[in-house]
């Protein structure tokens, strides 16, 4: 069998396997969707076609998170099938290498690459945007947003502007304008800063407020005062962009105003190297399934291997936020923060593929004279 054969052949049960596992999990993750979607059932005009919409748009970032996880199930399992049925052997003796082997699963996966990037470069941002867009709407919410004055929303008979967001829970820059049923401005409220008390509670800090009268608009100043509204963090969420789901570019022009404003960058410095790196974690997880081809098979082994790569595929998952938040905490540099998890398991790999070509068969060896 030539290598080019062998190459064509891997690549086509990969692709196949890696689509099934990503369209089982994305399945899955519908599901949880729905159910979430379903608790809001009959506000507004949010109906059931509304909520199989908002389900739907929301899988390519499902998808875009999931893949690495895919590629290395997927391909984990092709290679143990093919370890357990004795053809990775027959290919190992048509010339398969472990290096020719890891080429042609790099190959096979320049495709999940490509696909990862495009996913969460541009598909995922737009769909996401879209299914938020169609909530709001459907439960009649008007809302602003990506204007130079700042966050603009809707709540009742009052206008909302907050300059700045960076948390759901934190506003910064907040004027609220009030009207009557007549339409006319009643009250302006103008706040440095907005912290969500719970309940539809929030605790607005040197405020000064404007009152429009018969008598002409009078000022009063608080230190501090409540506002009671229907706007909530969880509503603010769906309009604030993480730094997670927005494109490579305007992180990196976001980080650079951040920078020229004297400000923390690290957040999205961290965020930008994540997505650059993040498509390269599918070839990663390639690299870790290949040394599970060179293990002995036994009954059993292939649904074995298989649990072994959804626990690893999850550990990945939590690795790689988990070092997000340290590089954080630690002021690593943002490339450090974002690198590390992939270039462990990257490394992992390449420790399990020496042991089992050059440092098992000489154990076995020296354990095989050690009994004659």
């Amino acid at each position: 069998m030539r290598i080019p054969t062998i190459e064509r052949y891997l690549a086509r049960q990969i692709w196949g396997a890696v689509a099934f596992v990503l369209l089982g999990f994305l399945a899955l993750f519908a599901f949880f969707d729905l159910i979430a979607e379903l608790r809001d059932l009959g506000r507004g005009e949010y109906q059931l076609r509304q909520i199989f919409s908002v389900v739907l748009l929301g899988l390519p970032s499902h998808a875009y998170e999931l893949f690495p996880v895919a590629v290395l199930i997927g391909t984990l399992y092709v290679l143990a099938h093919l370890s357990g049925n004795f053809e990775f052997i027959v290919m190992r003796a048509s010339g398969l290498t472990p290096l020719r082997a890891a080429l042609a699963l790099a190959k096979c996966g320049l495709v999940f690459v490509v696909a990862t990037f495009a996913i969460g470069e541009w598909v995922a941002p737009f769909a996401e945007e879209a299914a938020q867009r169609l909530r709001m709407q459907a439960m009649s919410s008007a809302i602003g947003q990506d204007l130079r004055s700042g966050l603009w929303f809707k709540d009742a008979r009052s206008f909302i502007n907050v300059r700045e967001a960076r948390e759901a829970s934190v506003l910064l820059g907040v004027r609220i304008y009030e009207f009557d049923a007549g339409h006319r401005l009643r009250q302006i409220t103008a706040a440095e800063r907005g912290e969500y008390a719970g309940t539809g509670v929030w605790r607005l800090s040197e405020v000064a407020q404007t009152q429009f009268g018969a008598q002409g608009p009078t000022t009063a100043r608080f230190a501090e005062t409540e506002w009671r509204s229907a706007v909530s963090p969880d509503l603010l969420n769906v309009l604030i962009v993480v730094p997670e789901r927005m494109s490579i570019w305007k992180l990196y022009r976001y980080a650079q105003h951040l920078a020229g404003n004297k400000q923390k960058t690290e957040r999205y410095e961290i965020a930008m190297w994540k997505k650059l790196f993040y498509p390269l974690a599918t070839l990663v997880m390639m690299a870790l399934a290949l040394p599970f081809a060179y293990m002995q098979a036994r009954t059993g082994m292939v649904g074995l291997k298989v649990f072994l790569g959804i626990l690893l595929g999850i550990f990945f998952h939590m690795l790689n936020s988990l070092f997000s938040h340290i590089g954080l905490l630690q002021n690593w540099p943002p490339v450090a923060a974002a690198a590390v998890p992939s270039a462990l398991f990257f490394f992992t790999a390449l420790a399990m593929m020496v042991w089992l070509e050059r440092v098992r068969p000489i154990v076995r060896g020296i354990a095989g004279r050690l009994r004659s």
